[in-house]
């Protein structure tokens, strides 16, 4: 029994469906550009082999958890590690059975779809997980865990990775991404500068990062000039570690364009932890800009993904930490929020700024007539929580009329589940090509266009947007 149907996201109707799958036969053994994303270099540097079937499908994988969770199951009992060191399932076996026999629960999502494609495609699997498979799975999958072949490097090899990136903070020494350089292996394997913990006063250690990122450059931080200084010293680090993009996470989208001796009074006080949450916002979105301002003396690619209200559980906050299924979308504001920054720097051609959202609502009122006219903004993906076959469809419906899909950028997963990344990247050229065709079919776009459009949607875009 195949696990996923082989028409599976193409349309219902005829002519449309025949349409799809035509053009997904011309793009679906492309290389994997993965500009953004949070798998761990570490695994690549060493490869070693994944220890077992439910530290690599479920315990690092929130979109898993977090649905056990709404459904009653703890955190611990699927081996989540706790801050404190307290203890946590630590049986691969144990939680692999608990992972089956709730297996149900993620009808419809698509973890689910995700996951069956990883089962069948990679471990060769033809019958469904459940409580009665189990244990047959966790061997299964195991005993390939085990041989060469699904080693780090070899599944990089074989999903037909060309290049994927992963994200670490300012200050990291970037000591794995060195270790693969030396190693001889030629995979890409990117690093992305990620500062919110320098550029954000409520972040926990805000202060202390700020002096560590001075003594790694040997710039004052403690000066407003010095701390630019040292943002320039350690993106350039970054970039010799073959950095195409910064990536930042805040709660809004706000941007400021203040005056240098206003930001630096700003910057005074966050250093003193004297800002109020205002101050703070204001301080992130002077950050944004001033990001913006370097992007054009470096060529970084700018991504913004603000909207998440992160940490909602504080009880899960305090006992697992951060990124542990509890953020939440909220409403988000571009048009005015990104005003200052368009103002100083959006008419230039030669800076990209990525834009991400949670808020669908956003997608037409304001995302769209913006890229749709600012030279420096692209639409990043859905994403998160709309990382769907019905959340790509409806990006596509909402912004290609207004901004069309030369001021997008592809598709990226945006994942720490490694194995999901071919599933992902299959959904999303399903789903394009889909839309494509549905546009052909009702006589929106030349039939001779579709195959061209559909390499851009795959390959194309993301590689000259990331210059990849």
């Amino acid at each position: 029994m195949a696990l996923v149907a082989e028409d599976r996201l193409f349309p219902v109707e005829g002519r449309s469906r025949d349409l799809a799958r035509a053009l997904y036969d011309q793009v679906r053994d492309l290389p994997i550009l993965s500009p953004h994303g949070h798998t761990d270099p570490r695994w690549f540097a060493e490869n070693e082999a994944f220890p077992d079937p439910a530290q690599l499908f479920v315990t690092p994988d929130h979109y898993v958890f977090r649905m056990l969770c709404s459904q009653g199951v703890p955190l611990a009992e699927l081996g989540v590690p706790r801050v404190d060191g307290g203890a946590t399932e630590t049986d691969g076996r144990k939680i692999w059975r608990l992972f089956a026999e709730n297996y149900h629960l993620l009808r419809g999502t698509p973890s689910r779809l995700w996951l069956d494609h990883s089962f069948q495609h990679l471990f060769g699997i033809d019958r469904r997980l459940s409580a009665e498979t189990s244990d047959w799975y966790y061997d299964r999958i195991a005993e390939s865990l085990a041989t060469p072949e699904f080693r780090p490097r070899a599944l990089f090899e074989r999903f037909n990775i060309e290049a994927i990136a992963t994200t670490e903070a300012a200050t990291d020494d970037l000591r794995w991404h060195r270790m693969i350089k030396d190693s001889g292996w030629q995979g890409r394997v990117l690093t992305a500068y990620r500062p919110d913990g320098v550029v954000d006063p409520e972040m926990a250690g805000f202060a202390d990062n700020i002096a560590l990122m001075g003594q790694q450059t040997g710039f004052d931080t403690g000066t407003w000039a010095g701390y630019l200084d040292a943002h320039r010293a350690r993106r350039a680090f970054f970039i010799e570690h073959g950095a195409t993009s910064s990536d930042h996470g805040h709660p809004n989208a706000r941007t400021e364009d203040l005056p240098q001796a206003e930001a630096a009074a700003l910057f005074a006080k966050a250093l003193r932890g004297d800002c109020s949450a205002d101050e703070a916002d204001a301080f992130r979105g002077q950050m944004l800009t001033e990001m913006a301002r370097m992007s054009l003396e470096d060529g970084l690619v700018l991504q913004i993904h603000p909207g998440s209200r992160r940490n909602h559980s504080d009880q899960v906050m305090g006992m697992f930490g951060r990124d542990k299924g509890f953020d939440i979308p909220g409403r988000t504001d571009y048009v005015a929020a990104l005003r200052p920054l368009l103002n100083a720097v959006g008419m230039r051609p030669d800076l990209t700024v990525v834009l991400f959202t949670l808020d669908e609502t956003a997608y037409a009122r304001e995302l769209a007539p913006l890229a749709g006219v600012w030279p420096c903004l692209r639409l990043g993906p859905a994403w998160w929580f709309h990382d769907s076959a019905e959340g790509m469809r409806r990006f596509r419906e909402m912004t290609t009329e207004t901004a069309g899909f030369y001021n997008t950028v592809g598709f990226n997963d945006d994942t720490r589940a490694f194995c999901s990344i071919p599933a992902r990247h299959d959904v999303a050229r399903r789903v394009d090509c889909s839309y494509l065709a549905t546009l052909v079919a009702t006589g929106r776009l030349a039939e001779d266009e579709a195959p061209e459009v559909a390499h851009e949607l795959t390959y194309g875009l993301a590689k000259r947007a990331y210059r990849l």
